[in-house]
């Protein structure tokens, strides 16, 4: 089975009814991963969460296989959380579905992959898309009208009804990411008191005090700062990002969204057409927020080509270094920002 996220709510029923193995994957890492915890909020019984680490199967294949055959230390049921890079993890499926395919997978638990840098034309997609007990669903970066929708669907789920502005609000302020906008809402609904049973009508009063993020006191300026080489607010974002002690991975997940969705812009623009008039249709279709269209013209016209894709493949390699060494974490993704802005200094310099 194979699914997107134009068609994912719909697949996912029968996906947790009848799949063994689940893999997310796609650009849009956060909607992947929101994705797979929708899904195993569809399991019959979820049971104990079992993590994994992509690294930990590829050193040791058979051991996926093993972890899904075990008993829950609580005696219950269970369910594996990988989390991948790349095919990482594909030996390590493709035991395990030998395992089933011997026959000698009865009582197995659930598997979920969730795999950064990887598509559903990954060695590890191809093992589960045409088996029916497999799954692949394939996540692109999302636009904020898109995000909003899911906003607002999560929001009604928890008893909270809103009005348009205050969906895309919350959206914006979570830079598109689906895990940051479904912990504001839980927020929202705590705070409103709000459930099925008693739902509440979102005011924007409700929004200022809980204090939900926005995008001025949250990471944009800098990404913009960098991303767009404007040199006067470099010094002052950078002071920030010391003073405050922005959360390191949350401010790199903001950049490896931003270079997503210039990758997407950038394949639907072309290598010839015209940034400024392109980023104005898209305004105007609302696949962009109006707020975002100055610094997205800026940023399409330098990062484009093979210097977008250096980009996001330096993104992803600095991931990777500050899950690895996460007390150095703030250091060194400070280090790799003033390379990606001294580039972006000087590719405007140059344009």
């Amino acid at each position: 089975m194979k699914a997107t996220q134009r068609d994912f709510r719909q697949q996912a029923p029968r996906a947790a009814r009848d799949g063994k193995v689940f893999f997310f994957c796609g650009p849009d890492e956060s909607g992947a991963s929101a994705a797979a915890e929708a899904l195993v909020e569809l399991l019959p019984d979820p049971g104990e969460k079992v993590e994994l680490a992509g690294s930990e199967l590829r050193a040791d294949p058979v051991r996926l296989a093993d972890e899904a055959r075990s008993n829950s230390l609580f005696g219950g049921q269970r369910h594996i959380w990988v989390r991948a890079s790349g095919d990482e993890a594909h030996d390590a499926v493709k035991n395990l579905l030998d395992m089933f395919d011997s026959g000698e997978g009865e009582g197995a638990c659930p598997v979920i992959v969730v795999a950064s840098s990887a598509s559903d034309k990954a060695r590890t997609a191809k093992l589960l898309a045409k088996r029916g007990d497999g799954f692949v669903a394939m996540f692109y970066p999302p636009d904020l009208r898109s995000v909003a929708l899911e906003v607002r669907r999560m929001a009604g789920g928890m008893g909270l009804n809103m009005a348009d502005d205050l969906s895309e609000r919350i959206a914006r302020g979570a830079g598109l990411d689906q895990r940051l906008a479904r912990s504001e809402v839980e927020k929202l609904a705590l705070y409103c008191d709000a459930s099925p049973q008693s739902p509440h009508t979102l005011t924007a009063e409700d929004l200022d005090a809980v204090g939900a993020v926005t995008e001025e006191d949250g990471f944009m300026p800098l990404v913009n700062a960098v991303l767009s080489g404007t040199g006067p607010a470099l010094a002052g974002e950078f002071r920030r990002l010391r003073e405050v002690s922005l959360n390191p991975v949350g401010l790199l997940l903001a950049f490896e969204r931003r270079a997503a969705q210039l990758a997407q812009l950038a394949a639907r623009l072309g290598p010839r057409g015209n940034v400024s008039q392109f980023i104005e249709s898209e305004r105007a279709a609302r696949r962009v927020f109006f707020g975002d269209a100055a610094d997205l013209k800026v940023q399409l016209a330098l990062w484009r080509g093979k210097r977008l894709d250096r980009l996001v493949r330096r993104l992803a390699d600095t991931h990777r270094t500050l899950l690895s060494n996460s007390q150095a974490a703030e250091t060194l993704l400070a280090q790799e920002l003033a390379e990606i802005a001294r580039a972006a200094v000087a590719a405007r310099r140059n344009h």
